[in-house]
């Protein structure tokens, strides 16, 4: 087996991407504080095409080098928009059409695994605070929570990890 070289893997233009269809989700990050969180979280973004990515609250936004890092350029070829809380993007996102999803430990939260999207619909994934999870004024907002299944001594995966699980979930389910 060989592996591909760059050029053999017919990757899209920034501008190539601007135009072809999207996942119908938007990614909001609620007070994400890594900067290295939230450049992983952009080239996930690219790489499942969503349509955009929602910077909420003390999250960093781009152009940084620190989010550079991680992003290897998807702050160039992801939408996003910078919100002042995570609650006016999802008063926002609300209007848009989207439904509201928090991606957390809750009281009756659906397992991502039995979550089923329908491919009528957008959706607004939720990720909250590395420490304190999705906000509680968020919480209060929402349309539905999912959760990852764990099976370990930790009480969570890191967040760029989650995004990654959620977005191919997603993608999965609504696009293959």
């Amino acid at each position: 087996m060989r592996k591909l070289k760059l050029d053999e893997l017919n990757r899209a233009s920034v501008d190539e991407f601007k135009q072809q269809d999207k996942l119908p989700v938007a990614v909001v990050l609620d007070n994400v504080r890594s900067m290295h969180n939230i450049g992983s979280i952009f080239r996930t973004a690219d790489g499942f095409a969503v349509e955009q990515v929602c910077l909420c609250g003390i999250t960093a936004q781009p152009p940084h080098r620190e989010i550079e890092k991680t992003a290897l350029g998807a702050t160039l070829s992801v939408n996003w928009t910078y919100y002042e809380t995570p609650l006016q993007a999802v008063e926002q996102l609300r209007q848009q059409g989207y439904q509201i999803i928090a991606v957390e430990q809750a009281e009756n939260s659906t397992m991502l695994n039995e979550f089923t999207p329908d491919t009528n619909q957008k959706y607004a994934l939720i990720f909250g605070n590395e420490v304190n999870g999705v906000s509680d004024e968020v919480m209060q907002a929402i349309d539905a929570c999912i959760e990852i299944p764990q099976f370990g001594t930790k009480h969570s995966f890191n967040i760029a990890i989650t995004a990654g699980i959620v977005l191919w979930d997603f993608f999965a389910k609504i696009s293959l």
